[in-house]
């Protein structure tokens, strides 16, 4: 099991910060997230392809040496067994293992994305496509782990980078006769596509929603078991900073892409392909399929393309799989069931048959997004991502940077963040909706039948690391004035 989630093999760190990379892209970076981009315009360039990544940048570097060093202290395979360690608690990890049920809604939103994007090329049904992405990658996930994953992450890697710049250099004709013609031409489409906020948008409205949250919540995305534990695979102390060098400079170009949403945009001009409106999941491939599709070299580089937007979802989808069944089988079966378990061998079947539910799981739930579309799948993963990154963060801050070792003093600050989070989501606009009760200027952001899950996770770890530093420093002054009373003794 320890080989199937860290790996057995001494990684070349370039490798390892590869699939770093690509793990922090996925599918949302290449498809979902310019879709929106190409809805909403140069707003949602800024917080998705500014703010989100600048922050995002900055933690990562801050938190992965901190994480790794006490990660290799205690031999943590898992981001639930490393705070359960931490603090010495199993109550602490089995209520991280159970919350990172909340990460199928990323594995869903990969899959829907990875579907349109096949179903688009091969003309083929999306139920269909669907099946067979789920049967193939869940199928070959349940023997590799770790050591295949590197490898497979490193190959997409380097397919994405190249697609990335294809991409960008996709715009050329939009772009040839300067930027202000550029500009003009969004503007002609609707004026709100070259502001810095679309009043317009659930998710663009105002700096609080661009800057602010996007802040907050690329500080902490960085605490996802298939992000953080990467660290975990490097055996040398040393090969962390080429590591952390390689997966920076890949992840600045794929965070460029979201720009490729203001071309498809100009592609698009009202949103539709033959008349039909396009889904805002199905503006990015339907983009591809329109430029690349004009002559026998244009169409080679179209395939190249859809490899590379197949690659973003399989490389993060394959950690979601390895760290997930990982969790469950180690944070969730092994303490509660352990005592009926024979031996370690038995543990790795167990995390096959895990495998196995998480397939069933997400087919079902990334078959529901394809047949009932609301805005975007994003959405429905943001929420439950957020939620578990939320309820992560100031145990791992805590864990990392203080000497506490009460396990009650983060898991308060841990429900606190629980419980704001899905609070703001759902309970404040269902008494909003149903009571009139009026919250003054953060209604509107209660209202709607889309809601932004940023601004419920933001408030969550603003909240929530609030508790934890009251918690903290009243914990610090106890310790001191224990320690001065048996100094007086």
């Amino acid at each position: 099991m320890k080989d199937y989630a860290v790996g057995s093999v001494n990684f070349s760190p370039a490798f390892v910060g590869l699939s770093l990379a690509v793990s922090m892209t996925s599918a949302a970076t290449f498809v979902i997230n310019p879709g929106l981009i190409a809805m909403y315009g140069w707003s949602g360039v800024l917080s998705f392809g500014l703010f989100f990544p600048l922050a995002t940048l900055v933690s990562l570097v801050v938190l992965t040496k901190s994480f790794r060093k006490y990660g290799q202290s205690v031999k943590a395979i898992s981001l639930a067994q490393w705070i359960g360690t931490r603090y010495n608690s199993k109550v602490y990890l089995l209520f991280m293992g159970l919350l990172s049920i909340l990460l199928i809604t990323f594995i869903v939103l990969i899959l829907v994305a990875i579907t349109k994007v096949l179903s688009k090329g091969i003309a083929a049904d999306e139920i269909w496509v669907l099946a067979a992405v789920v049967v193939f990658v869940f199928g070959y996930m349940m023997f590799g782990g770790a050591n295949s994953l590197v490898y497979t992450n490193s190959i997409q890697a380097i397919v994405m980078l190249l697609v990335a710049v294809i991409l960008l250099g996709s715009g050329y004709e939009h772009l040839k006769d300067g930027v202000d013609e550029f500009w003009k031409s969004l503007a002609s489409i609707n004026p709100l596509l070259t502001k810095n906020v679309n009043a317009e948008s659930p998710l663009f409205r105002d700096f609080f929603e661009i800057a602010f949250t996007q802040t907050v919540v690329g500080i902490a995305v960085v605490i996802q078991p298939h992000i953080i534990t990467k660290s975990l695979f490097l055996k040398k102390e040393n090969d962390v900073n080429r590591f952390l060098l390689t997966a920076i400079l890949a992840e600045i170009l794929f965070f460029s892409v979201v720009i490729v949403g203001l071309y498809a945009r100009l592609t698009f001009p009202e949103l539709q392909v033959d008349g039909v409106a396009l889904n805002t999941d199905d503006i990015i491939p339907s983009y591809v399929i329109q430029i690349f599709n004009q002559g026998w070299f244009s169409v080679i580089v179209g395939l190249v393309v859809i490899l590379g937007l197949l690659s973003a979802g399989f490389s993060t989808l394959e950690g979601l799989i390895q760290s997930l069944s990982t969790s469950w089988t180690t944070d969730i079966i092994k303490p509660i069931f352990g005592r009926f378990i024979p031996n370690e061998q038995s543990y790795f079947r167990i995390n096959k048959g895990m495998v196995v539910l998480l397939a069933f799981v997400s087919f079902l739930m990334a078959w529901n997004q394809l047949i009932n579309p609301k805005l975007s799948v994003a959405i429905l993963a943001q929420n439950g991502v957020y939620a578990y990154f939320s309820v992560a963060f100031v145990p791992v801050i805590m864990g990392i940077f203080t000497n506490v070792n009460n396990w009650k003093l983060p898991f308060s600050a841990s429900m606190v963040a629980l419980i704001t989070h899905f609070g703001i989501y759902y309970i404040l606009p269902w008494l909003i909706k149903t009571s009139g009760l009026y919250l003054g200027w953060a209604t509107p952001y209660l209202q709607g039948e889309v809601r932004n899950p940023a601004i419920a996770s933001s408030m969550a770890i603003s909240l929530s690391s609030l508790v934890g530093l009251v918690l903290y420093l009243r914990e610090a002054r106890k310790i001191k004035k224990y320690q001065l009373s048996n100094e007086f003794s």
